[in-house]
């Protein structure tokens, strides 16, 4: 890949949103160095110089946003919700198997010859040896632009990165690998950064935890993703990459509820083109086609304040 050529990470986040100070938002029990981006003053203050966008994940439609409709939305820039007229929680249905098929970023970039793309995930062979009958959305949009898996033999040859980048979960599942700490992880997903024009990276723990309620392991796993993250942007050529960093619908955010909050969820954009990028993005459709313009030269950055007045919410 040139030096040249701008690349981007898109590093998705499930169920994180924006919310409001309190006992029921973990982030309020974390060290002040640990979270990402934090509400003072009237504004978002970030890590790194990034910007910070709440996003609109509701669509336009009652109910609270989910994440086959959340994460089919931001894959392909088609507003799902408002297109069916419903959220849709957990995997596609067939409707949305569609619009993947027809609008895969993936598909969208190959077309417009941008190359080489990547999706930075291990798959094990479980999944192929016993292919579920749904599939998540990154997962079809993957197979839309025909992109390569990775599996485990490329985690090991420090060529992938599990969902859950420690490896605790692959380890517990039998899989003989060794763990990875934040720095370990950082080092290997940046390096597949490097080697692309786009990577997204999927983690999905967050709507997990949020789903058990459990205060005390969504402190520890925001802790160590915040490392996870923090290594990687020192490890990324931020002159030349943007990160973008967003999520489907709130969740951890909010420990009152087991369900989806009706937050914004953050989207945050560090290095190249962070203001013209953040200038476009409202809502989950607005992702891929700011992608899409700044890897096909249509998107650069241009003079003013791209910063957006933010609500009165307290912490990513």
């Amino acid at each position: 890949m040139s030096s040249e050529s701008p690349s981007i990470l898109l590093f998705f986040i499930d169920g994180l949103g924006i919310g409001a100070r309190g006992p029921q938002n973990p982030f309020d029990g974390l060290a002040e160095a640990e979270p990402l981006a934090q509400f003072t003053d009237e504004q978002f203050t970030t890590i790194n110089d990034g910007v910070v966008v709440p996003t609109d994940a509701r669509l336009g439609i009652e109910g609270r946003p989910q994440s086959a409709s959340g994460q089919t939305t931001i894959l392909t820039g088609i507003n799902v919700p408002q297109l069916l007229g419903y959220h849709k929680q957990g995997f596609p249905n067939a409707a949305m198997l569609e619009i993947l098929r027809d609008h895969s970023i993936f598909l969208q970039l190959q077309r417009a010859g941008v190359d080489p793309i990547t999706f930075a995930n291990t798959y094990t062979q479980r999944f192929f040896d016993e292919r579920p009958r749904w599939v998540s959305a990154t997962t079809a949009a993957m197979e839309a632009g025909t992109v390569p898996f990775r599996q485990v033999a490329d985690l090991k040859a420090g060529r992938a990165v599990y969902h859950d980048f420690t490896n605790r979960l692959l380890i517990e599942r039998g899989e003989d690998v060794e763990p990875r700490n934040a720095q370990q992880a950082a080092e290997v997903l940046g390096s597949l950064v490097a080697e692309h024009r786009f990577t997204l990276y999927e983690y999905f723990i967050t709507d997990k935890i949020g789903h058990k309620q459990d205060a005390e392991l969504a402190r520890a796993i925001l802790q160590d993703l915040a490392r996870f993250i923090r290594e990687l942007l020192v490890r990324v050529d931020l002159n030349s990459t943007s990160v973008i960093l967003t999520s489907d619908h709130g969740n951890i955010e909010d420990l009152s509820s087991r369900n989806h909050t009706l937050n914004p969820v953050p989207t945050i954009v560090w290095g190249a083109n962070k203001e013209w990028i953040a200038k476009r993005i409202e809502t989950l459709a607005d992702i891929t086609p700011a992608i899409v313009d700044v890897l096909t030269g249509k998107g650069t950055d241009t003079n003013g304040d791209a910063r957006r007045a933010a609500t009165r919410q307290n912490t990513i």
